[in-house]
């Protein structure tokens, strides 16, 4: 099977991700700068899923460059990737509207740590698909990004019920360790 409906679907619910986040910026009443203090935790939250989704999208396309071709599973295994980011809008929202108490930032690492065995699941089906010995399986390797990624998310869901200010560095560590995109697969295309 070809991958470009995979490739094409995947890039558009993305875009309509983003698009339903910007869209619960709401405008503030009034003109000051000070009109915009109260809307400081729902745009945190927005630039921290924004780059989240940023990155997803980067190494989505980085991994699927490299692949030759998909099959039943894998279609399978990105819908599953898919569905973890389609609730990012929804926990991001719910953390910045209630400045980041506890639960919602529990919640937001939950569907974070999802997302990233989803993408760990896709990733796992790509390269069973491609066998072991294949371009795709040396670029990803051990993927040791992705488990201290999901065990970061791990730590960061129980304590956020103690420190979520804790919880969020954690989520931008994450955040930071993925900013760029992954270069294993440019260097196997080299």
């Amino acid at each position: 099977m070809g991958k470009g409906r995979l490739e094409a679907f995947s890039d558009g619910v993305i875009a309509i991700i983003i698009t339903i986040m910007v869209l619960e910026l709401k405008v503030p009443h009034g003109h000051a700068f000070a009109d915009l203090a109260p809307l400081a935790p729902v745009f945190l939250s927005y630039v921290l899923s924004f780059v989240y989704i940023a990155i997803y999208w980067n190494n989505h396309h980085h991994m699927l460059h490299i692949t030759r071709h998909i099959n039943g599973s894998i279609l399978w295994a990105n819908m599953h990737l898919l569905f973890w980011l389609s609730m990012v809008p929804f926990v991001t929202g719910w953390m910045g509207e209630n400045h980041f108490e506890s639960v919602p930032v529990a919640l937001y690492g939950g569907v974070m740590l999802m997302a990233s065995l989803a993408y760990y699941l896709l990733a796992h089906s790509l390269v069973v698909h491609h066998e072991k010995d294949s371009e795709l399986a040396k670029a990803i390797g051990k993927d040791r990004k992705g488990v201290v990624s999901s065990c970061l998310y791990a730590l960061a869901i129980p304590l956020a019920f103690w420190q979520p200010g804790a919880a969020l560095a954690l989520y931008v560590t994450v955040a930071l360790i993925w900013f760029l995109p992954d270069r294993r697969i440019e260097k196997v295309l080299r």
